[in-house]
């Protein structure tokens, strides 16, 4: 049996950075943040959760241990989604 090498995501999506402002994620071949003011969800998540990632369809993402479900549209403009959960 062997993985996969590193840097290479099987699912389409990996978190490649989590820190104290928010979520870096790579969707394919792009890069988006999720700050913890516009995505609150995430904040005081345990990271194993936020790991947790699916891309379920093309653009919609799925984190199943948090049911939280987003577009990759909603990540790249929040500011067009303004209803949040706090």
């Amino acid at each position: 049996m062997s993985s996969r090498p590193h840097g290479i995501a099987s699912s389409g999506v990996e978190i490649t950075n989590i820190s104290s402002h928010g979520v870096w994620l790579l969707v394919g071949d792009r890069e988006l943040f999720m700050s913890y003011e516009d995505f609150p969800w995430f904040k005081d998540a345990a990271v194993g959760k936020v790991l947790n990632v699916e891309e379920q369809s093309p653009g919609h993402l799925y984190w199943p241990d948090l049911d939280v479900d987003l577009g990759v549209e909603t990540i790249e403009h929040p500011e067009r989604f303004p209803l949040q959960v706090k």
